[in-house]
């Protein structure tokens, strides 16, 4: 290759993870000077189940410049305020880990510190009583958030439930708009160079593709980083031993809510997203210590509603790959690792891999460092979003089952222990690296799991409790009012982004 653009991207694989691909490159990269192709087969199925998101697919959507009520519509979609847990702490307990902050920080201390002196003082309001985002949620209400700083309405952060296989429809028809070239066809064959980097495709049927550049979509297979680069596997089922997920959809039993929810298991976790039209479930279980009879048996029994089909049964392995962009060749979604959906963070992840491979987009020669730093940042990614999925595993005190209590004792990573200790001893929480789970969500699953600090800091110590108490209420009695006035979720739905027909 020579040192100028690259002329020929090539994705390998659809799905989400295959058309958000194209979908940003083609945003950017004009089809005269690049030309993108995608291959995928409609014989090869993709993972495909409802999608629940974090805010940061906003930044993605508006990049591509898409309207967000059209987005929606096309996609079934309904908004998410934050995850509801049930039964992770201890069976009957649950708790909301909301999107946006608690309360409001005042004087440069963190607002749960006052939380935390309210608390010593006798309040027994849990802390997602201070969040908008939590109050919403249980309402069953939703507002766009204000643009005004000083409104309350501004602390409101969102993002959606969707149907995954009408996103990946959808973003290829941006794409193809924008020229990029799908190609229908199974993968035969990868060629290599006599660098080892990849040259071309050789189809099924005898047809070849060639490229500059490669983007490995093909799902937990990893058809080109994994199998034909032969980059292995860092397996992380220590500390995240669910192995398998049985997904339905079903039908609504009520009003769609702004919420995820996850509900602990005897062996796992069962989730539960709703979209306009029906209700994406699945059960996330370890193997080693359920049946699938019994899962099965588990989520159907658990449905809200009349199930939509038979369960499909989905097998993984927690980790990710030891390398992400190896030679002229980056892998996203689960060809690069795969994390349990419990914190929805499946979409970020693949979008965090387009955009920091946007931000080093490379000349033809690929300079090292390009790959190197594109590694560490997305090894640390996944490490950091591992650290905050296993809290919830570790954060119990369920001791009903062999897998709990394997959780409950297992070994932590270093860079999780250190974290649960601060917070224990201080009740300070520390965003390191640029993480993607910033203070409140540290703080709304360490105490929804019960690590309670030992005390509030000493400063807000020695604040007259009156004080405390008269700005908490304060916050509550304005939060609580504007909620009541907010609409109902499935009323702001029907007038914004009404479903269309798949």
């Amino acid at each position: 290759m020579s040192a100028a653009l690259l002329r020929r991207i090539v994705i390998v694989g659809g799905g989400s993870a295959g058309w958000m691909t194209a979908a940003a490159l083609s945003s950017l990269l004009d089809p005269k000077d690049v030309t993108i192709t995608l291959v995928e087969s409609d014989a090869i199925g993709t993972v495909g189940v409802g999608e629940a998101t974090i805010p940061d697919i906003l930044a993605f959507n508006q990049m591509l410049g898409v309207s967000e009520a059209e987005f929606m519509a096309a996609t079934q979609a309904t908004f998410k305020l934050g995850i509801e847990f049930v039964d992770w702490g201890a069976k009957g307990e649950r708790y909301i880990h909301p999107f946006g902050q608690h309360g409001v920080d005042m004087q440069g201390i963190d607002f749960h510190q006052y939380w935390l002196r309210a608390r010593d003082d006798g309040a027994r309001e849990p802390i997602e009583a201070y969040s908008l985002c939590a109050l919403a949620a249980q309402a069953g209400r939703f507002a766009l958030p204000d643009p005004n700083p000083r409104s309350v309405l501004s602390q409101i952060r969102y993002a959606y439930h969707f149907d995954a296989t009408l996103y990946a429809r959808f973003l290829r028809r941006y794409a193809e708009a924008r020229g990029v070239v799908r190609v229908e066809g199974i993968v035969g064959d990868v060629r290599q160079g006599a660098d080892g980097t990849i040259a071309g495709l050789t189809l099924r049927d005898g047809r070849t593709v060639e490229g500059d550049f490669f983007f490995d979509c093909t799902g937990f297979r990893a058809l080109l980083l994994g199998e034909t680069l032969s980059t292995g596997f860092v397996d992380w089922s220590h500390w995240l031993p669910c192995d398998t997920a049985l997904a339905v959809p079903s039908e609504h039993a009520g009003p769609p809510t702004p919420y995820t929810r996850a509900t602990a298991r005897d062996a796992g976790w069962q989730w539960r997203i709703p979209t306009q039209r029906r209700v994406g479930n699945g059960h996330i279980y370890a193997s080693a210590f359920q049946s699938e009879a019994v899962a099965r048996e588990t989520l159907l029994a658990n449905l809200d509603a009349s199930a939509l089909g038979d369960p499909r049964r989905i097998a993984f392995k927690a980790g990710c790959r030891e390398a992400f962009w190896r030679g002229n060749c980056v892998a996203i979604g689960l060809a690069a690792g795969f994390l349990e959906p419990l914190e929805s963070t499946s979409i970020y992840l693949i979008q965090e891999g387009i955009s920091r491979f946007i931000s080093l987009f490379p000349r033809g020669d690929i300079p090292d460092i390009l790959r190197t730093e594109y590694n560490r940042h997305m090894r640390t990614e996944f490490e950091q979003v591992r650290d905050f999925i296993v809290l919830h595993y570790a954060a119990t005190t369920r001791d009903d089952t062999p897998f709990w209590r394997y959780c409950r004792t297992m070994t932590l990573p270093d860079t999780l222990l250190h974290k649960i200790e601060l917070f224990r001893e201080t009740g300070r929480v520390f965003r390191y690296n640029d993480e993607l789970f910033a203070r409140p969500s540290w703080v709304a699953v360490m105490l929804g799991q019960g690590i309670v600090p030992a005390a509030c800091d000493p400063i807000v110590a020695t604040l007259p409790a009156g004080d405390v108490a008269h700005s908490l209420a304060s916050m509550r009695q304005a939060m609580a009012a504007a909620v009541e006035r907010m609409p109902r979720h499935a009323d702001f739905l029907s007038r914004y982004c009404p479903a269309v027909a798949a």
